[in-house]
């Protein structure tokens, strides 16, 4: 088991034999040798190669593991074949601690992750994707308005949300399924750390449309297009779209767009996409308005302050709620957070020692 874990790490951290070899002191041939469980490593080589490939000891150790089912990544198609290998190990190694978690739990303390009933099992084109939000917001009882926060939306109906530290920016998103050893399955919708909150709602939503979407989607409709859609129609519904904004306009000012930006936490060149989508502005007008959009630099980088990013509370609520029970132990706990233990005593009595 340790051999794996050493060489998922390394992946992980996108590092060669040799890279890795050259942080920790010894040969490439070494590294190989431990990876093919040739050659098993020192506690203190293990606390280097744990520094080396940004990983906790205990990761080395840990017996719960994870296979990552069909993955479905948002990014551009420059993030290749190694990258994505990469990031899949990075989500695993997370995914495995929610699932070492929720394994300390006598039952589950988490729902089960079903998409809605009533649900069209064949869509034909992306216009019916406006229909099908809609749908689902009211099997969930989310109505037409703005969802304030949408990992906790998503997090309470059962999908586990993992926050990737990535620096390529050609990454985005990523929506699969988890398969324990024991045959349990779990949908995981992961997001990078390094956008801004409107970038993350959308690909959160766009990882979503790809769990709700699968299988449902006529020959020759493209996918990618089909969760774009959906994921502005779940975000900014089209009855909220034309009630905001009226049934037709001739123009769109930057401010309402701005405004409507923070109040749905979609971005300005989203609600332009949602304008045009819903029959508020034509083609036309949304080319227009694109161009000039883009000539102001705001493609890359919208004006004003940004959306503020959203993060996961649900895994640090069970394991506390974990402790309380007395299902893990102290040490148990700071190791699934990730911190000290006197960064852990301090922050479970809230900074007062």
């Amino acid at each position: 088991m340790i051999e794996n874990r050493i060489r998922q790490a390394r992946l992980a951290a996108g590092l060669t034999l040799a890279a890795l070899g050259d942080k920790v002191g010894v040969s490439h041939t070494t590294i190989q040798k431990y990876e093919k469980g040739r050659l098993t490593p020192s506690s203190s080589q293990l606390l280097k190669l744990a520094r080396a490939c940004g990983v906790r000891t205990e990761y080395f150790f840990r017996t719960h593991t994870v296979d990552l089912l069909r993955p479905e990544f948002r990014k551009l198609s420059s993030f290749g074949k190694t990258a994505q290998e990469a990031l899949k190990l990075k989500v695993l190694e997370l995914v495995e601690k929610h699932v070492e978690l929720l394994s300390a739990f006598p039952e589950s303390p988490l729902l089960a992750f079903t998409p809605p009933s009533g649900l069209p099992n064949l869509i034909s084109s992306l216009d019916e994707i406006e229909n099908f939000s809609d749908l689902i917001r009211n099997q969930w009882q989310l109505g037409m308005n703005p969802i304030p926060h949408l990992i906790d939306t998503l997090e309470a109906i059962g999908l586990l949300i993992i926050e990737v530290h990535e620096d390529n920016p050609k990454f985005s998103g990523l929506a699969a399924t988890a398969r324990t050893e024991d045959g349990r399955e779990f949908p995981v919708v992961a997001v990078s750390k390094l956008w801004p909150g409107d970038r993350q709602r959308f690909t959160l939503a766009h990882e979503l449309g790809h769990l709700l979407l699968k299988g449902r989607l006529a020959e020759g409709l493209d996918e990618e297009k089909a969760c774009d859609r959906f994921a502005g129609a779940f975000l900014a519904p089209q009855v909220a779209v034309i009630y905001l904004l009226g049934q037709q306009r001739q123009a769109l000012e930057w401010k309402e767009l701005y405004a409507l930006k923070h109040e749905f936490g979609l971005s300005m060149a989203g609600w332009l996409q949602r304008a045009k989508q819903c029959g508020v502005i034509n083609g036309e007008t949304y080319l227009s308005l694109v161009k000039r959009f883009s000539a102001r630099g705001w493609r890359k980088k919208e004006p004003g302050d940004p959306l503020q990013q959203e993060h996961p509370q649900l895994f640090a609520q069970l394991v506390y709620r974990a402790l309380a029970e007395q299902y893990i132990s102290d040490s148990k706990a700071a190791e699934l957070l990730g911190i000290p233990m006197m960064r852990f005593h301090k922050e479970r009595q809230l900074g007062v020692i």
